[in-house]
């Protein structure tokens, strides 16, 4: 499990607002972190497109391991245990991860 790889996870039980089920999430989370705790820090994606700061485009490509265009929804950031994680699908960018990290790094900016 490395920063900036997608993977299959399942999101349920949820309350609220929370996303629901099992989706594409990307790992978030520093690697030295995924190495040694039981849980990682996720972003959910969704396929539903939303004008909003949070939302980053990723490409669907044999890199990404998506089969269509997505959105990283970075305002539900969530920590998450491991056995959520079903199966790796690919990695995101080089452009995408700079992206992320620049609202991220705004995002947590106080």
């Amino acid at each position: 499990m490395k920063k900036f790889h997608l993977h299959l996870v399942n999101l349920d039980p949820t309350i609220g607002a929370e996303m629901k089920k099992t989706r594409p999430c990307l790992i978030v989370s520093p690697d030295e972190i995924n190495t040694h705790l039981q849980t990682v820090i996720i972003v959910p994606l969704t396929s539903v497109s939303r004008a909003l700061p949070t939302r980053v485009l990723i490409k669907a490509s044999e890199k990404s391991g998506l089969s269509n265009d997505s959105y990283a929804v970075l305002d539900q950031l969530k920590t998450v245990d491991k056995s959520r994680l079903s199966r790796p699908i690919g990695e995101i960018s080089e452009s995408e991860k700079r992206t992320i990290s620049d609202i991220l790094r705004e995002m947590f900016d106080y």
